[in-house]
């Protein structure tokens, strides 16, 4: 295993942030707003953080049909978001652009499980979950996710389990990434020589998270959870790298989803894909969040700091809105 420090990619630094306040309230309003007034944010709006402009859907697939990859980061559970996500898959699609489809849900261990339920009409759901592993690498209810394998079964679409197998993160967590990769199973995965990018921005990012939403812990805690985290991002961004480098000329995009944390201002996996490829990648980013009123400065804020290429406001999930860690 080798650690590779790298520059930040795709991310401004927060003073550089900081430094572009009031310019959401110049651009994204669709009409003038009234002096010293920002604009009001409603549901299912597509916010451009690049032109800093309000989008149609076709504005947004338009640039979407470029794109090598296309990641879409979710709050888990949430049937708007799948919602969303179908959309554009159903908008791929219907402009003949054929994707696979990447789902964080799925470790590699199931990936042989979900072969056989989208090549088998007959396959009962629950034979399936049992080969893909699910209780194992992510449990609770499968119907939440139930429609984008529907999708893509109805539609002949190949799906990619993203995530390394569960007890390979678990053992990260638990006892480091150097002890943990000497697991027999990180070589039998081809993970133990892989190049695990420890990027400063990241680290940055994500251990500042890990403390807001995990307060109170020693300090090897944090480095331990940090870790887990890159090996997933790393072992996604792996999966997504090498389909790409094996995918035929003229073949659609790869449409990633995953939780909206493993794409935020394109550190965690596109930053690792963009590497692993050279940069020979053209991606787009679509981050999907719970819209709420009392949001409208937290909202300005994700977009002024460019988490995603585009923010996508949703209702509110039916399990109610998520915990942020502020």
């Amino acid at each position: 295993m080798s650690v590779l420090p790298t520059q930040a990619m795709g991310r401004p630094s927060l003073l550089a942030s900081l430094a572009l306040a009031g310019w959401l309230v110049a651009c994204l309003a669709q009409t003038p707003p009234a002096e010293n007034r920002a604009p009001t944010f409603t549901e299912w709006q597509i916010l451009d953080a690049k032109a800093g402009r309000i989008v149609g859907f076709e504005d947004l697939m338009a640039d979407l049909l470029t794109a090598d990859v296309i990641y879409i980061g979710e709050e888990h559970s949430h049937r708007s978001h799948i919602e969303a996500a179908l959309r554009i898959l159903q908008g791929l699609v219907d402009r003949n652009r054929k994707p696979a489809l990447g789902l964080e849900m799925f470790g590699w261990d199931g990936q042989a499980g979900l072969d056989h339920y989208l090549a088998s009409p007959d396959m009962a759901p629950d034979q399936f979950l049992q080969e893909a592993h699910w209780q194992e690498n992510w449990g609770g209810p499968y119907t939440d996710y139930a429609p984008l394998i529907d999708f893509a079964r109805s539609q002949h679409l190949p799906v990619l389990a993203l995530n390394p197998p569960k007890p390979l993160v678990r053992r990260v967590a638990k006892e480091g990434l150097l002890r943990a990769l000497k697991d027999p199973e990180m070589l039998r995965w081809q993970m133990r020589g892989e190049v695990l990018s420890d990027d400063p921005a990241y680290r940055e990012v994500m251990v500042s998270q890990l403390r807001a939403c995990h307060s109170g812990l020693s300090e090897e805690a944090y480095q331990r959870m940090y870790e887990a985290a890159l090996f997933r991002d790393e072992g996604m961004a792996k999966t997504l790298s090498e389909h790409l480098s094996h995918r035929a000329p003229g073949v659609g995009p790869l449409v990633s989803y995953t939780g909206g944390g493993h794409i935020q201002y394109r550190l965690p996996v596109p930053s690792r894909v963009l590497r692993r490829l050279n940069g020979a990648v053209r991606q787009t980013t679509v981050y999907l969040t719970s819209y709420e009123p009392k949001r409208q400065d937290e909202i300005r804020t994700l977009v002024q700091q460019s988490i995603a290429d585009y923010v996508w406001l949703t209702p509110v999930s039916a399990n109610g809105a998520p915990r942020r860690c502020l």
